[in-house]
């Protein structure tokens, strides 16, 4: 049977009983002394990887949330009553239909059945709700694989490197268990013992409004289940601390100011043999003296003198490899012309390039020698009866 309202099929067929070693008329004194001592026996802080006394551990926590709770207690008692005399069909087998069985046959209405026997209005949910966890949370324990914490960082690097890609070395804090009580939080040496708050479960049920509650993390043992008759002078009873490591991270090529890249399992390590978490890397791109970036194209600015932008010529221009090549400028180019020479730009991902935009600045020289001045004199004569602003004057 699926799950319905936090029930668990698998629960319902369990001899809770049993499991703790008592009998079903036990007080819960007896069920919370036979609790205390097979927790102390099986728990996986005393017993490190022994996987059967980890399961042991397990089932005797679970047994003891139910069985411990005089509420929890007593509706489990009424169900297994129920299951054992056939009041419920056969549940432990199933939900399957059939005559005098299960929900087949009209007649019999379970959920009727268990609301009268829960003396509330809600039907199965609510009588057997909180009995398995009401709000359908189920109880996180410590031996479950955890995944580290993701980390995040920044690397700094030059023009010419994210462009290409680069490998940096980068050094990294994360939080990590306690390295002098391995995250137990007690002092070394010193003794555990089962939680008193929790009963050893590790959480506690905390009312959220009217008939529901949730279970909480214990705050005296932090969810570890056991507390010490010391507190680990390193962490102070936390066990928690934090790791220093450094790693090599490569950076691709192409990476752009500003982006974040994700390296996956390069973060903080797990717990209980879970998997790392992520490496978050903020990139950011140092200026270059002469280039610049536009997508995946870069940017040039070139200075070329009167002549040349009026008469044309051919220059060399430099290039982020360092060979340059030769830029032909038409006669007649105005000043803030850009041109594109391909394929001598940005790195792409799938290793084609972009294109360098030079652009051209006509320079206009502060100073003349006399040959220069007589020069541009005889060229102003020679435009005299071409006037530029004639048409500024113009009636629109």
């Amino acid at each position: 049977m699926a799950e319905n309202d936090g029930f668990r099929n698998d629960w319902a067929t369990k001899d809770f009983y049993k499991v703790l070693g008592v009998g079903k008329d036990a007080t819960t004194a007896e069920i919370k002394k036979a609790y205390r001592k097979l927790a102390r026996a099986n728990h996986p802080d005393s017993n490190p990887g022994d996987n059967a006394k980890h399961d042991t551990f397990k089932a005797v926590a679970e047994a003891y949330d139910v069985l411990g709770d005089p509420a929890k207690r007593k509706k489990y008692d009424e169900f297994r009553q129920l299951q054992a005399t056939g009041g419920l069909g056969g549940f432990g087998g199933g939900f399957g239909g059939g005559q005098g069985g299960g929900f087949g046959g009209g007649a019999f209405n379970l959920d009727d059945l268990l609301r009268e026997r829960a003396g509330a209005g809600g039907g199965f949910g609510d009588m057997f709700g909180d009995l398995f966890g009401g709000t359908g949370a189920t109880r996180r324990t410590q031996s479950r694989p955890t995944k580290g914490a993701d980390v995040e960082t920044t690397a700094t690097i030059g023009f010419t490197e994210a462009l290409e890609g680069v490998t940096v070395s980068l050094r990294l804090t994360s939080d990590a268990p306690c390295h002098t009580c391995n995250g137990t939080g007690g002092k070394p040496g010193t003794k555990p013992h089962i939680c008193t708050t929790c009963d050893g479960a590790g959480f506690v049920v905390a009312s959220v409004g009217g008939a529901f509650s949730m279970n909480e993390t214990c705050p005296a043992c932090g969810g570890r289940q056991l507390v010490y008759d010391e507190a680990c002078p390193t962490c102070h009873g936390s066990g928690r601390g934090q790791s220093t490591r450094s790693i090599q991270a490569r950076i691709p090529a192409g990476v752009k100011n500003g982006q974040r890249i994700r390296l996956r399992g390069k973060g903080a390590p797990g717990e209980h043999g879970g998997p790392p978490g992520d490496l978050y890397v903020t990139v950011k791109v140092s200026g270059h003296r002469i280039f610049g970036r536009k997508g995946d194209n870069l940017t040039l600015d070139v200075p070329i003198s009167f002549d040349e932008a009026a008469l044309g010529a051919e220059i060399k221009i430099p290039t982020l490899s360092g060979a340059p090549v030769t830029l032909k400028i038409p006669a007649g180019t105005p000043n803030g012309r850009t041109f594109r020479l391909r394929g001598k730009g940005a790195r792409r991902a799938d290793g084609t390039t972009g294109d360098l935009l030079a652009t051209v600045h006509v320079q206009v020289p502060a100073t003349l020698d006399p040959a220069a001045r007589e020069a541009v004199e005889a060229y102003r004569a020679a435009r005299a009866d071409k006037p530029l602003r004639t048409g500024l004057f113009e009636a629109s």
